[in-house]
């Protein structure tokens, strides 16, 4: 499984979202990699407004907040 943050640099809503995933990498084994979005034109069009974005195995499953225990349902099914 393959968990990926859409992120930006001072994004307080990313720093929450990242705090939820590596919460729940310590009970779960998931692959985690985080994108700062403002390393690519496209990316910052694709996501700019609605970060953080958090994508399960390809998936968009939560934008802007991640709820902790839908989290965990997504990465532990």
């Amino acid at each position: 499984m393959r968990v990926v943050l859409y992120s930006r640099e001072g994004c307080h809503l990313c720093e929450t979202a990242r705090a939820v995933i590596v919460a729940e990498r310590s009970r779960s084994a998931f692959a985690f990699e985080e994108v700062d979005i403002e390393t690519s034109d496209e990316l910052v069009k694709e996501y700019g407004i609605r970060i953080p974005v958090v994508t399960v195995d390809g998936d968009e499953r939560f934008e802007i907040e991640v709820d902790p225990v839908a989290f965990a349902a997504a990465v532990r099914r």
